[in-house]
């Protein structure tokens, strides 16, 4: 682990760390899963209660679904600063995915000075922490720039009702500094993310009685398994490019030949050129069974999040901030995607990774770093006031 700075800023912070601790548990204790509109309704309004002191400028974004599928809302809360001063997006998200009712089998719980809890890690510790930083910041005047917190209700299913909302608040930043989690045990930033693509493809076969009419049929099944095996031949994981067909599903019962499947594969890349290759590839499938039938539906999730010259600059500014604080941060390379991926793709300066340290995102042994959280908030203090001079 990181050794512990001792800079007056995270002295100050350490003082806090029993509320901060709380504060993480209120959170935790709240679940609120991606696909339950009133727990994370709920989420927010126990966050709105934390930040409303430190803000009047706080907003609530109903976000647009269709019938069967309902968001939470989106929170906004903005800062103001000096007239000519830049203006930074913190961007972070309230949603979970673990559903309502884990608590019961993993709640809370302290050890080793550990935090452990559904969504502790991925991402409630990391609002948290820009809570008490901007606490701190406010505590000494006005800020020094413009800023904007943005948390959004479903980013772990892909963000596909804030996606718009994050990219026009993106648009007006001079930077966009992501909560998310950090990666690994020294609590790395993350200035490269793997892009994500989702496909289903689609198989339509020949009903038959398996009994009676067996040769008549043309099995859905058999052709997605075959159709498996060639959608597995495309992943490159040496130039991190894999391809999982991480669901198959298809048939109606075991007397009938099924005329019915479908493959859900998960994309990673890391180039936009890669997932146009990806893409070109999949639109070439054939089925082996003439007689079946291919259909290929989505495409791009999220772009990279590729290490640009800009993200380079923003690490830099970190690194200094950090060492600065006493203690060395260091950057990574990750696959998975997050909201930092849309940002980034827009061309806004974008760094990752500024969230808890800790390990075992969405698993039942999430957990967060005690002691690291004051250094991570100490550390948005520096960058936001590095930034706030550039």
């Amino acid at each position: 682990m990181p050794t512990r700075p001792q800079s007056p800023l995270i002295r100050a912070l350490n003082a806090q760390l029993p509320e901060m601790v709380s504060t993480l548990r209120r959170y935790v204790e709240q679940e609120s899963p991606s696909g339950s509109p009133d727990a994370i309704a709920s989420m927010v309004s126990l966050i709105t209660s934390d930040f409303a002191p430190l803000s009047s400028r706080i907003h609530r974004h109903k976000l647009p679904g269709h019938s069967s599928t309902h968001f939470g809302p989106a929170l906004q809360i903005d800062f103001e600063g000096p007239r000519r001063a830049p203006r930074l997006l913190l961007l972070g998200h309230t949603d979970t995915v673990f559903p309502v009712g884990t608590l019961s089998t993993t709640p809370w719980r302290e050890r080793a000075g550990r935090l452990y809890g559904p969504g502790a890690f991925d991402m409630k510790g990391g609002i948290v922490q820009a809570l008490f930083a901007l606490r701190a910041m406010l505590a000494d005047g006005p800020l020094p720039c413009a800023l904007t917190l943005l948390l959004v209700p479903d980013e772990e299913i892909g963000s596909p009702a804030s996606r718009a909302l994050t990219e026009r608040l993106a648009r007006n930043a001079n930077a966009v500094l992501v909560l998310e989690p950090s990666s690994g045990a020294k609590g790395a930033c993350k200035t490269s993310r793997k892009g994500v693509a989702r496909y289903t493809l689609r198989v339509r076969g020949v009903a038959a009685h398996a009994g009676l009419d067996f040769e008549r049929g043309a099995s859905a099944i058999v052709e997605a398994a075959r159709q498996v095996i060639a959608i597995s031949a495309l992943s490159w994981s040496k130039n991190g490019l894999t391809l999982n067909p991480g669901l198959i599903s298809g048939g109606t019962r075991s007397n009938v030949v099924a005329d019915l499947a479908e493959i859900v594969v998960d994309v990673r890349f890391r180039t936009a050129s890669q997932a146009s290759r990806v893409d070109v590839e999949l639109r070439k499938l054939r089925p082996h069974d003439q007689r079946c039938k291919l259909e290929l539906l989505g495409g791009v999730d999220r772009g990279p999040f590729e290490r640009s010259t800009q993200t380079v600059r923003l690490y830099r500014m970190a690194a200094h901030a950090a060492a600065e604080l006493g203690f060395h941060l260091a950057e990574a390379a990750v696959g998975g995607g997050s909201d930092g991926n849309l940002t980034a793709a827009l061309g806004i300066p974008t760094l990752d990774g500024l969230g808890a340290v800790g390990d075992g995102a969405h698993t039942s042994k999430e957990f967060v770093v005690a002691r690291e959280m004051p250094c991570r908030s100490a550390l948005l203090v520096k960058l936001i006031t590095t930034l706030a001079d550039v």
